[in-house]
């Protein structure tokens, strides 16, 4: 707990014989040897005065019938008197009360910083590597499952790092986190899967390292903010695989083993949903309003309400209305289940590209700049929190510009 300020003031103490008065300084509170019990200090100046000025209207104390009063002071705080030789001797008071009121507000200044000092170098020896899993804890309470996974596999890694020690806050400098960046870039797959994480993986997760760094130094656990002297890794531009409207076509006049995972499937490349918000969405998310359909759901990503207008075909794959509570893709597994069957209904459908769920999503946001709607649009339509994010689209659809102008040949030119 924080001590209040030591203040010192000139005093007065009556003879008990003579009509005059002794001159002291009294220093309170006073802390010695970290007693957390407060102590007045007492400094008498070998100054006596005769003629104080009292306040009549400030009484200072009652014994019995008799009453002290608060010696009058001058707008500088100085006892005043009717004689000079005792307003120098209050003038002298008042300046060894300077004296020490400077000797305490230093004491104190240097006990504080001396503390500060203490409590950091106790912070830069506790583990980070134990402060990143609380954190991963207690700041995703609302997070998305995704989110999670990605924070507890950083923690996994940084352990990997250490080789299964501690990483001390005071470890932690500009030169070890670009080692730890190199050790990304060749860092091993999760979830028993062979080989190396790629490198936009190794961005996402060097991103959360630095987003740990930053609520570290909010925290008062490095004294700097190292999140801010590190660079991000950059990314590379990673192939969106998407599906054109035939093959769209294709797949909805080919049966699937698991008849939710193609209404979910194509529901996706329709209104452009994540496998996670199809997954949780609900029939009170879904409404009818005379000929027009929307979604009001909680995007699991980032948590935001999201408000989307939907088409009457995405509608019907929802099916027929139940109760609000309920799912509405209901026995829609994880996306670790359906990538076999998924896999058995593309090649069926004669596709022989690498399609996972989530080009589905691509799909939408590809066929809907494709058809000329703006990127504004679909960026908003998508969830994303910024506009770039949906620009590796745009760039899809200028390549498919590109080879289109270049379709056309005409002999001897």
């Amino acid at each position: 707990m924080k001590q209040n300020p030591t203040k010192c003031t000139v005093k007065l103490r009556k003879h008990e014989e003579k009509n005059q008065w002794y001159l002291y300084i009294e220093a309170y509170p006073v802390f010695v040897n970290g007693n957390p019990q407060p102590k007045r200090v007492r400094e008498y100046l070998n100054r006596t005065i005769t003629t104080p000025i009292f306040n009549k209207s400030a009484v200072a104390r009652t014994n019995g019938k008799v009453k002290t009063y608060q010696p009058r002071r001058d707008v500088n705080g100085v006892i005043m008197c009717r004689t000079e030789v005792d307003n120098a001797a209050c003038v002298f008071a008042d300046r060894r009360k300077n004296e020490l009121q400077h000797e305490y507000d230093n004491a104190m200044l240097f006990s504080e910083n001396e503390a500060e000092q203490v409590q950091q170098m106790e912070r830069s020896q506790q583990d980070f590597i134990t402060y990143f899993d609380r954190i991963t804890l207690s700041n995703h309470i609302n997070a998305s499952a995704s989110i999670v996974v990605n924070w507890k596999r950083v923690s996994t890694l940084l352990k990997l790092y250490t080789d299964g020690c501690a990483l001390p806050f005071g470890n932690i400098n500009v030169k070890m986190l670009e080692d730890f960046k190199r050790f990304l870039l060749s860092a091993p797959q999760g979830g028993g899967k062979s080989g190396t994480i790629s490198q936009t993986t190794a961005s996402t997760y060097f991103c959360i390292m630095k987003a740990a760094l930053k609520q570290a130094f909010i925290d008062d656990y490095l004294s700097i903010d190292l999140s801010a002297k590190v660079k991000n890794i950059p990314t590379n531009n990673v192939r969106r695989n998407y599906l054109t409207e035939d093959e769209l076509n294709a797949l909805a006049d080919t049966p699937c083993e698991l008849p939710v995972l193609k209404r979910a499937a194509l529901f996706s490349a329709l209104t452009g949903l994540r496998h996670c918000d199809i997954q949780k969405l609900r029939w009170a998310e879904v409404q009818k309003d005379g000929n027009s359909y929307r979604l009001n759901f909680t995007q699991q990503k980032t948590q935001q309400v999201e408000y989307m207008p939907i088409s009457e075909q995405a509608y019907k794959l929802c099916g027929l209305p139940q109760a609000p509570n309920r799912l509405v893709f209901e026995d829609l597994t994880d996306s670790a289940w359906i990538s076999k069957p998924l896999e058995r209904w593309i090649r069926a459908a004669g596709i022989t590209r690498h399609i996972t769920f989530h080009c589905f999503r691509h799909t939408f946001a590809t066929l809907q700049l494709a058809n000329g709607t703006d990127i504004y649009t679909v960026s908003k339509m998508l969830g994303h929190t910024n506009v770039k994010t949906t620009q590796i689209y745009a760039k899809v659809v200028n390549e498919k510009k590109e080879q289109a102008a270049n379709a056309i040949k005409i002999a001897g030119l």
